[in-house]
């Protein structure tokens, strides 16, 4: 049996650096990466595509890891960084977008925003208690990834 929980998350903030700076630095996906907590590991597939395993949360036998992969596309001069789920890897399918734009010469506006599917192997009758678990979870660490870019300028 397994679950399947949906997330979207939206964030919007302003980052302390030019928009040169924070654009290469999202584009480089490894380097963002960096930056987000709980990566366990990060393997590049070539061509710009990624796959993401995160720690494992839980204890032996009850312990899930959410892994999923995407191929991601700069834009500079759109100001985009998108990413496309790539279809059987992992028990997660991602997509979502980075838009940016200058906001003056030192600071640039950033909005974020994803959309996950996660399948974790659990009964049907766990999913009303561990869904917003597992949302509060995911979004607790984008928080943390979007205080951590803001940080490395």
């Amino acid at each position: 049996m397994a679950i399947t929980v949906t997330i979207e998350l939206n964030r919007e903030i302003e980052i302390p650096g030019g928009f040169d700076e924070v654009f290469d630095l999202l584009a480089d996906v490894p380097r963002s990466a960096s930056h987000f907590p709980k990566v366990h590991q990060l393997t590049g597939l070539g061509d710009n595509a990624y796959r993401w395993e995160m720690e494992k949360v839980g204890i032996d036998k009850h312990a899930i890891q959410s892994v999923y992969a995407c191929k991601y596309h700069a834009n500079k001069d759109a100001g985009t960084i998108t990413w496309e789920p790539i279809k059987g890897e992992g028990n997660g399918v991602v997509r979502g977008a980075w838009e940016l734009s200058p906001k003056g010469d030192n600071v640039t506006s950033a909005r974020f925003r994803t959309n996950a599917e996660l399948t974790l192997p659990l009964p049907s009758l766990l999913k009303l208690a561990i869904s917003p678990v597992v949302k509060h979870e995911f979004n607790g660490l984008v928080d943390i990834y979007m205080n951590n870019l803001k940080s490395a300028f």
